[in-house]
């Protein structure tokens, strides 16, 4: 029987983690994939928009060679924080469903190995590993990408975007600038407003000289190994294509959450029901934390305005207790 199991081994999962450590509460990390599984997926070469300072958990410093960390350098950070401080994180064990058991508050976890016990459950499962689908024919084909890794597979090659917003943005302008043909499926009649200012301009410009071609108020009806059918204004039209870049966001995972028997509200915005002061969810001692708080707004929050919640949740732990932090 642990105080408390953490299912998710990201960045909020490990400050959940640090918080326990320091105030000498028994706690287990469950993360089904690598650690900070999230940022390990993020594109090879890609740059945080946050400082390196905004990013630090666990007041431990994040020294990065540049204002803005790289990916390369936030795994290299988050791995030598938990192996510094000994958190406690079992890899590659995927949390399948979570029961109550007993008289007393305490909750049963389920994973592909084993089974856990604990009086306090934190859910800080984020968003990234799961996209939101196109649900088209043909999107299970090889040549489809929810995720973009690296330039160099698509050099020479037709490729379509699909999207507005940053991933978009940048996934269009850098596979054009290494030499792809590039076309740009976007559903609105515009780009996102709110894509960075040092990316925006950059990508219409190369839209107005015809170097990118983008097709607005347009959406993917069909996919295949060597076209995509697209509907726009005008109705259904076919391009040749190799591979289809869906840079179309993320969501959290809400059949874990469902097994998690964690109730969602109906809104557009799709939370997990939650206190947003104590970060309680309507199961007693069952928390979340980070990013999955928001639901499928997933620009309200970021790893540096959620750095608070393994502090909040670790003195509600505490006061249930009754006893204090170390």
């Amino acid at each position: 029987m642990y105080d408390l199991v953490i299912i998710g081994g990201g960045p909020t999962g490990l400050n959940v983690a640090l918080a326990a450590e320091k105030a000498g509460i028994e706690y287990l990390v469950l993360e089904k994939g690598v650690l900070v599984n999230s940022i390990y997926h993020f594109p090879v070469n890609m740059t945080f928009f946050s400082t390196s300072q905004k990013l630090e958990i666990g007041e431990t410093p994040f020294i990065s060679h540049t204002d803005k960390p790289t990916r390369k350098e936030a795994l290299e950070y988050y791995r030598r924080l938990q192996q510094a401080y000994e958190l406690k994180v079992k890899l590659y064990e995927p949390v399948t469903r979570m029961e109550r058991v007993g008289e007393e508050e305490a909750y049963e976890i389920t994973t592909s190995k084993a089974v856990y016990q604990a009086a306090h459950v934190v859910v800080a499962t984020g968003f990234y590993d799961t996209p939101r689908m196109l649900n088209v024919p043909g999107e299970d084909l090889p040549k489809v990408k929810h995720y973009y890794d690296d330039v160099h597979p698509y050099v020479g090659q037709r490729v379509l975007v699909v999207g507005a917003a940053n991933s978009a943005c940048d996934v269009a302008l850098e596979t054009y600038q290494k030499g792809a043909t590039v076309t740009m499926a976007i559903r609105q009649h515009e780009l996102y407003p709110k894509v960075k200012y040092w990316i925006k301009p950059n990508v219409e410009n190369r839209i107005t000289e015809g170097s990118i071609k983008a097709h607005f108020n347009t959406e993917v009806k069909a996919i295949y190994p060597d076209r995509v059918d697209l509907e726009g204004p005008d109705g259904v039209f076919t391009i040749p294509n190799d591979f289809v870049l869906a840079m179309t966001g993320y969501e959290p995972n809400y059949a874990l959450l469902a097994a998690l028997g964690l109730p969602i509200s109906e809104d557009a915005a799709a939370m997990p029901l939650h206190n947003e002061e104590t970060l309680e969810t309507p199961l007693p001692g069952v928390y979340l934390a980070g990013v999955v708080c928001a639901g499928r707004r997933t620009s309200k929050l970021f790893i540096e305005n959620t750095r608070d919640h393994g502090d909040i949740i670790i003195q509600q732990i505490l006061a249930r207790k009754g006893t204090s932090a170390k």
